[in-house]
């Protein structure tokens, strides 16, 4: 008598899944996962064809880059500055839209739009506001102001984190929105009747709910904080100033100098920093769902 029992991911009703996501994962595998392996390989290469092994060799060389420094701080500094206000700023709305329920749902549309709007519109509208002879410094002019040339001084690291908190803040206030919804009102209810003030019901029962999705909208406000490079490319170029360097921009210019070793060393680099920090996220969370149980 055959005892052989056919597992469970092999059922009939678990095949189905499998062939439809099979296209997606082929395609995932062959255009991201195939070309990540081989940059990493590369970057422990001296040459990309029949280079010979050189160990860690082209990470010291990146190391000792004084280009690859100034855009490792310039990106650190742009993520330091914008992440924490986008989050505040999209909470401080979320808790806003979450009282104000007649107003919501055009508010969210309003402030969902710019994750749809093209790359080079966006580079278009702020390109007409902040240019020499632009509309802001039109306007300042007009108040006898000095006009000021934004993306070539220190000012344009606060454009770009403008930019970046104009683009991102929909998305963000969306997430916490929902995470505010899914807190049972009944805690709330509860803490009135006991005489708990705003702030301590915001401290023992926002604070504490809302932590989960705290931890997925700061995780996904940092990944979208290296995506801002295109529109810094747009409105920037090549080499913009100093202020504005950033680690994409590094790895930008060594694609077009052919210099490939820098160019993998730096994204291998880049994604275990990214790797580190959502394996930190993520351990933060999981205590975080220990100690809630």
């Amino acid at each position: 008598m055959n005892n052989f029992q056919r597992p469970a991911w092999l059922g009939k009703d678990s095949i189905a899944p499998w062939i439809f996501l099979a296209p997606s994962a082929a395609g995932f595998i062959l255009f991201y996962i195939i070309p990540f392996g081989m940059g990493i390989v590369y970057s422990f290469t001296d040459a990309t064809v029949g280079g010979a092994f050189v160990g860690f060799g082209n990470y010291a060389a990146l190391l000792n880059s004084r280009s690859f420094h100034k855009a490792s701080m310039n990106t650190l500094l742009f993520t330091g500055i914008s992440v924490p206000l986008l989050i505040l700023l999209s909470l401080m709305l979320a808790l806003l839209l979450n009282r104000q329920r007649w107003t919501r749902s055009w508010l969210q549309t309003s402030f969902i739009l710019p994750l749809v709007v093209p790359v080079a519109s966006i580079t278009m509208i702020w390109q007409i506001f902040m240019d020499w002879n632009g509309a802001l410094n039109a306007w300042m002019h007009s108040h006898s102001w000095g006009r000021i040339d934004w993306m070539q001084s220190d000012w344009s690291i606060g454009v770009v984190v403008v930019l970046y908190i104009w683009k991102n803040i929909g998305y963000d206030m969306i997430l916490f929105l929902a995470g505010l919804q899914a807190i049972p009102v009944s805690y709330y209810e509860s803490a009135r009747m006991d005489g708990a003030s705003k702030l301590r019901q915001f401290v023992h029962i926002t604070r504490v709910y809302l932590t989960p999705t705290m931890i997925f909208v700061v995780l996904i406000s940092i990944i979208n904080s290296f995506k801002v490079f295109r529109e810094t490319y747009l409105l920037a170029g090549d080499y913009p100033y100093d202020r504005i360097y950033m680690v994409q921009h590094y790895m930008n210019n060594m694609f077009f100098s052919l210099d490939i070793q820098k160019l993998t060393a730096g994204a291998t680099l880049m994604v275990g920093c990214i790797l580190i920090l959502v394996f930190i996220l993520l351990a933060i969370e999981r205590r975080f769902q220990s100690f809630m149980e």
